[in-house]
């Protein structure tokens, strides 16, 4: 038996027999577990439960696990693991770019999707402690100044909202600019080596990056794509 944890997971979820078998393995482990049946229930409890961590079914009744992604990210920065049936790329990009933290597909080992929450949860409590900021001051790169101890980013003078995951990114390409940053090694420093999902997850994220930083994100000259290595930030775009 799992030592008791402090955290709690809310599983939305419509399917009986995945809640069953969600309850009875997180538990196992060790984790605090409430169950929603569908995105309404989702939306009214999430205040009440203050979960660590939400597992989120993308085909929900009354409100869509989207919806219900894009709702608790106006107010939370909770992680976020999406499920689903559905696997296509589509799927994949929409759910990440509503906020979702990483997706996983039915059907999937309770073991994988475990290991996907405990990998979720550190990088939650690494990026609570105040990473990437300890101490470093403000650097600014072209079109864009980066401040980590406030957690806020300007470009061409206009305050720019990201959501977290989006400012870990940025920081790194920025505080590296000139250098070509890998998949691996981006992947790996936000969101850590035991990261278990798929790589578009860092696609997802330079496009929206480019959304916000690009004067012609459909013609980038800050971040740059290096075919067959990785990403860079130009130092003078």
């Amino acid at each position: 038996m799992s030592a008791k944890s402090s955290h709690v997971v809310m599983v939305v979820e419509d399917e009986e027999a995945f809640i069953d078998a969600l309850v009875v393995g997180l538990r196992r482990e060790g984790f605090g577990v409430e169950v929603a049946r569908d995105g309404a229930e989702a939306l009214t409890n999430f205040d009440r439960v203050n979960p660590d961590i939400v597992l989120l079914d993308v085909m929900l009744p009354k409100v869509s696990g989207t919806d219900v992604c894009r709702e608790i990210r106006k107010k939370s920065q909770v992680p976020i693991i999406m499920v689903s049936a559905k696997g296509t790329e589509i799927d994949t990009v929409v759910g990440l770019e509503v906020g979702a933290d990483d997706y996983i597909v039915k059907p999937y080992r309770i073991r994988e999707l475990i290991a996907r929450v405990r990998a979720a949860l550190r990088r939650s409590s690494v990026a609570e402690s105040g990473a990437p900021a300890n101490g470093v001051s403000s650097i600014n790169v072209g079109d864009v100044t980066i401040d980590p101890e406030q957690h806020v980013v300007t470009v061409r003078g206009q305050v720019t909202k990201l959501p977290l995951k989006e400012f870990e990114l940025l920081y790194v390409l920025v505080a590296n600019a000139g250098r070509v940053m890998t998949r691996d090694t981006l992947i790996d420093r936000v969101w850590g080596s035991d990261y278990y999902g798929d790589t578009k997850t860092l696609d997802v994220h330079i496009k929206r990056l480019r959304s916000k930083v690009e004067v012609d994100p459909a013609r980038p000259t800050a971040i740059l794509t290096i075919r067959g290595l990785g990403y860079k930030f130009e130092r003078s775009p």
